[in-house]
């Protein structure tokens, strides 16, 4: 069975979107195929590299990706989620072509100011939010799957997922 792909878009691909790709491949595993990329992709936060740490996920090591090489790919999603803070009236880039897209409007780390354990704190609560958010995506999908797979509709399931 084929797993469903998901794009997190944000504008640097630095913070909230290496967050939600890590915790969806990580709660989603088998199940999902979670990317993440950038509209101007920069440098990966190092205190969302810190907290995610403290969480047992390493993102030292991922590459910061541009949404425009992945549409230059011809890369098919079935869901986009954009991460970006509409507070700061931040731009998120756009994929189109996609069934699916949700926007998560959630604050950009790299805009956090004070020292830098009130950045780490602040920095937490947005991957807490994010943990959250990718667990009751996978829950919203798994419900759809399941009554897409149900006698009612006759379809095949969206994918091997206990209910």
């Amino acid at each position: 069975m084929s797993k469903i792909r998901v794009l997190f878009l944000c504008v640097h691909n630095s913070a909230r979107s290496q967050m939600a790709e890590a915790y969806l491949n990580k709660f989603g595993k088998g199940s999902f195929e979670a990317e993440s990329a950038g509209f101007k992709p920069g440098k990966l936060n190092p205190i969302v590299v810190e907290v995610m740490k403290e969480d047992g996920i390493d993102i030292s090591g991922n590459e910061l990706d541009s949404v425009y090489t992945f549409f230059k790919e011809k890369r098919f999603y079935g869901y986009i989620i954009t991460v970006c803070d509409k507070s700061k009236a931040q731009k998120c880039p756009i994929f189109p072509g996609v069934p699916a897209r949700y926007d998560w409007d959630i604050e950009d780390p790299s805009s956090f100011e004070g020292t830098r354990e009130e950045k780490l704190a602040k920095t937490r609560i947005v991957r807490d939010k994010i943990k959250e958010k990718v667990k009751a995506l996978i829950e919203e999908v798994k419900t759809w799957c399941y009554l897409l797979s149900s006698n009612i509709f006759k379809l095949n399931p969206c994918f091997k997922y206990p209910v």
